[in-house]
């Protein structure tokens, strides 16, 4: 990332981009954040609508040829956890691994996706994430008919957990990470992931999310339930709704969607 070209960051989802603009410098200043609306085509992919417009989203910082990183919705993205072991030693045999997976997972749709392994811990399970090369291959596109350069492309679930991470703690707890449409529930305990899942949701999940979390305990069959829960969401929530999980709302440490750090692992 170089300190001499402005950066601009982009939230990619179905209906919507997230634009954040900063100033270059050693301290970049962030002098630009909207939420433009896309309406989406139901006769193309569900990114192609949102990509298509990134050319638009980028016009205002044109002048200056910035850099651009990308975060994909979770629901652009497919994921896997896999047991760590000290067998593959090589990437090419981690991203076999983290294919076989995602195949049993999702299916024959993933097996020609462009995948990417990251570590969780020392000796920890990984996360394996796929994205379609057709996605990945229009971002590029767009992003240099726009006379800029692209820097990074991560998945919202990594953008996340980088920037709340700290705030965790080592006590087991869900992560529960929201988007309009979409849910992602993982389980961690000491910084070890136990599970992970996307789910679809409508606006109405807020009440009915203990019931939710009580049918992914049933599926892992915990030993014990866990009742700590870490949410991060584009509205604050709202803890009446608990019926007896101790929540923790690290949305407004987060801030809005539209303000992300620094990208960390890269797919592109």
């Amino acid at each position: 990332m170089s300190l001499w070209r402005d950066q601009v960051r982009i939230g990619v989802a179905p209906d919507r981009l997230i634009v954040a603009g900063y100033a270059r410098g050693v301290n970049p200043r962030l002098v630009r954040r909207e939420i433009l609306e896309v309406p989406p085509n139901d006769a193309a992919p569900a990114w192609q609508a949102a990509v298509d417009a990134v050319p638009a989203a980028l016009a205002p910082s044109r002048a200056g040829r910035p850099e651009v990183s990308i975060v994909l919705s979770n629901c652009f993205v497919r994921y896997a956890l896999l047991p760590w072991s000290p067998t593959p030693r090589t990437e090419a045999e981690r991203l076999g691994l983290a294919r076989h997976r995602l195949l049993a997972l999702h299916g024959a749709a993933v097996e020609h996706w462009e995948l990417r392994v990251m570590d969780t811990m020392r000796m920890g399970p990984l996360i394996a994430c796929g994205v379609e090369p057709a996605l990945l291959d229009a971002l590029q596109a767009r992003v240099a008919e726009a006379r800029a350069a692209l820097n990074s492309v991560q998945p919202y679930l990594i953008a996340a957990f980088n920037r709340i991470r700290t705030k965790i703690g080592q006590e087991p707890c869900w992560l529960v990470i929201e988007e309009p449409g979409c849910l992602m529930l993982a389980l961690i305990r000491a910084g070890h992931w136990l599970s992970i899942r996307c789910r679809h949701v409508d606006s109405s999940w807020r009440a009915s999310f203990a019931e939710l979390l009580e049918r992914e305990s049933a599926l892992l069959a915990l030993d014990q339930p866990c009742t700590k829960v870490v949410v991060y969401t584009p509205n604050a929530f709202d803890a009446d709704t608990s019926h007896g999980y101790q929540l923790r709302d690290l949305t407004l440490v987060g801030g809005t969607a539209a303000d992300y750090q620094p990208l960390a692992m890269a797919l592109a």
